[in-house]
């Protein structure tokens, strides 16, 4: 399985764009949080990728960050949810975005998205709530440690704060409540603490 690229941007129009790796050109599909952090044409840029292969066509997706690949192959689990609709809730939303819409059962937020309806929406919540927690305290996490950044911050301090005792639902709005005082995951959480507790 091709796991991940590091290559030149050939070109790039959403959602396609081809990748030139070693003399070879890959074409992919990503999701526009990923078109968001590309470079220009003609700058080197490494992505994660999915390969999917079926009857009719075979189809490698790039990704920006683990996270995003791995909510990506999550969805894909989902009954009813093939890979342009994943794509679609991923350029709607970053993954941090869509944990916090299935751990609160918003689905008037996930409504929001094209394609997604109101059943299609009750589905996601109903069937990712706990695999989506548990993800954040199993070695699955671990993976998206890859993904520096304020979302994957953001993350950590909510999948400590359960790991300490906390529900799910409880830890994201702990979180929330302060993740505008601090951008580093201990911060986040000593302040999460801290305001649980006055």
């Amino acid at each position: 399985m091709i796991g991940r690229l590091r290559g030149i941007l050939l070109s790039k129009q959403a959602p396609a764009l081809m990748l030139e790796v070693a003399g070879v050109g890959y074409e992919l599909e990503a999701p526009m949080s990923t078109f968001y952090e590309l470079p220009e044409c003609g700058q080197e840029v490494t992505l994660f990728t999915h390969f999917s292969v079926r009857e009719d066509a075979q189809t490698l997706y790039g990704f920006h960050s683990t996270a995003d690949r791995t909510l990506f192959r999550t969805l894909l689990k989902v009954n009813g949810v093939g890979a342009r609709m994943a794509l679609t809730i991923l350029s709607g939303m970053d993954a941090h975005g869509f944990k916090q819409c299935i751990q609160l059962a918003d689905t008037e937020a996930l409504v929001k998205l094209p394609g997604v309806g109101k059943k299609t929406a009750e589905r996601l919540v109903v069937e990712l709530r706990d695999r989506l927690a548990g993800d954040q305290t199993s070695a699955g996490s671990a993976t998206m440690a890859a993904a520096a950044g304020p979302d994957h911050a953001l993350d950590e301090a909510i999948s400590a704060l359960i790991a300490l005792g906390y529900k799910s639902t409880d830890a994201i709005k702990m979180v929330k409540n302060v993740q505008d005082q601090a951008q580093r995951c201990e911060d986040l959480i000593r302040l999460a603490l801290k305001t649980s507790l006055s």
